[in-house]
């Protein structure tokens, strides 16, 4: 039987995620399998990817050919690695505690690697936000600064029409006071 590691769809249109199953080769995609061994959901970011390691790599030691997305999830959660390294083993190479090492040290700096990157997009998130927030806070006080030009303009053309408004009341009063003088 030609056994493959591949991905099962499952979810709604538009919204797909994926069971990791080992199946027949003949089998149709979400038909029949023999295992499940974890899920792959894509739709997060990043991908969310839950896998039983032992049993994939078990799989994997036995002969079973994964599809080329597989292939790359297997890769990066380290199944080939253990294999390489368990191959190493059984040569004669190193010992089974100095394999573990060596897998715990990959997976570390691994670990490390993805924190800073998450890091590194945090801070550029941050840094996207204050600028936007700067920018936000130059706008209100331009119009700030157009509002208080407006009312000060508004406040001269009323105190200017007020002291119009009364230099026209005196004219009017001082020939009116005049006015009965000459009666």
């Amino acid at each position: 039987m030609a056994t493959k590691i591949r991905l099962q769809r499952g979810g709604r249109k538009g919204y797909a995620f994926y069971s990791i199953v080992i199946a027949d080769a003949r089998a149709p995609r979400d038909g029949k399998f023999t295992e499940k061994i974890g899920s792959y959901n894509p739709n997060t970011n990043p991908a969310t990817v839950d896998l039983n390691f032992d049993r994939a790599l078990y799989w994997v030691e036995t002969g079973a050919q994964p599809t080329d997305t597989v292939r790359s999830i297997l890769k990066d959660k380290g199944v080939y690695l253990m294999k390489h390294l368990r191959g190493g083993v059984k040569k004669g190479a190193f010992d089974e505690a100095a394999a573990q090492r060596k897998f715990d040290a990959w997976k570390d700096a691994k670990e490390k690697g993805a924190q800073v990157v998450r890091e590194q997009e945090a801070k550029a998130k941050k840094d996207a936000m204050n600028a936007e927030l700067a920018a936000e806070k130059k706008i209100n006080e331009e119009i700030a600064k157009k509002v208080a030009d407006k009312k000060a303009a508004e406040a001269a053309a009323k105190a200017e029409a007020e002291a119009a408004q009364a230099t026209e009341e005196n004219a009017a009063e001082a020939p009116a006071e005049e006015a009965p003088a000459e009666a």
